[in-house]
């Protein structure tokens, strides 16, 4: 699986106009093959512009997207090949839907590759079991489906391409807790199963503790913070500066902290706090 490296990545909105607005500035962003990055930051940060940059959706005002060690925009050809090989859900994915039957807007992306109908059919099969969607919903009309079922025929769709990278935003916004789970379930899945690079963007930093293996903090359209999980959430005045929360485990942890219990500034999740607080009484609850 090839790597993914930003080079002085910036991107000007209506430059030259009264309107001018710098969105990306000077962002260096080295993203290795097989990686699952959270990538953060509060609203207007240039997380949205810097995945559509990803998969070439947008062009640099100056800088270079590498994939492969080589610049997406070299040509034509290699931009159409990018955005099969790296493939974007965007926020609200479902409201994209437009085929008659569940099948066929799965197989949209796939028929595009130029795929044979059996491998076609292959694709298509793969990315709905994939994303959960039932093969007793191919015949369905997506717009007659709940918006959970939108939102995984959605991302069925472009699993079925079989990208060497996968990326999404913000993909459990507005649905319910039993559907967040499920449908982040189905993306690890898919990144364990593949081994494909998943690049998510979320706000929830609880989802952005219990999935990633590395957080990528955008501010002001720069990188502000990157590192594992345990590296960023260990700075949570300097993540509060920014705007943003901290995981739950995290503020119980640090409030803990406050009250004289002696624990590690590098717990973000549920179970390493019970973990350590399970050792400090010397054993495992009754």
């Amino acid at each position: 699986m090839p790597d993914i490296r930003l080079e002085s990545l910036r991107h000007v909105y209506s430059r030259g106009t009264p309107f001018e607005k710098t969105a990306l500035d000077n962002v260096n962003l080295d993203i290795p093959s097989g990686q699952y990055v959270a990538l953060l930051g509060h609203t207007g940060s240039g997380k949205s512009t810097l995945i559509q940059h990803l998969n070439g959706l947008l062009t640099p005002t100056s800088g270079r997207v590498l994939f492969d060690g080589e610049d997406i925009h070299r040509s034509k050809e290699a931009l159409r090949d990018i955005r099969f090989r790296i493939g974007l859900v965007f926020q609200y994915p479902e409201y994209q839907l437009f085929e008659e039957t569940v099948y066929r807007d799965i197989a949209f992306g796939p028929k595009n590759m130029g795929l044979s109908e059996a491998e076609i059919d292959d694709h298509v099969r793969r990315g709905a079991r994939f994303a959960g969607v039932d093969e007793s919903l191919f015949d369905a009309s997506p717009l007659e489906l709940s918006g959970g079922q939108k939102r995984r025929i959605a991302i069925a769709g472009v699993m079925a391409m079989k990208p060497d990278v996968l990326v999404l935003d913000e993909p459990i916004a507005g649905l319910d807790p039993a559907g967040c789970r499920s449908i982040l379930k189905n993306i690890a899945e898919y990144h364990r199963s593949t081994g494909s690079t998943v690049v998510l963007v979320t706000h929830d930093m609880d989802v952005a503790a219990s999935q990633a293996e590395r957080l990528v903090v955008m501010k002001g359209g720069a990188v502000a913070l990157t590192g594992t999980p345990e590296e960023v959430f260990a700075r949570p005045e300097e993540l509060r500066s920014m705007g943003l929360d901290i995981p739950e485990a995290a503020a119980l942890a640090q409030a803990l902290r406050a009250r004289g219990v002696v624990l590690p500034y590098a717990i973000y999740t549920p179970g390493y706090l019970a973990k350590k607080l399970l050792s400090m009484r010397g054993g495992a609850p009754c």
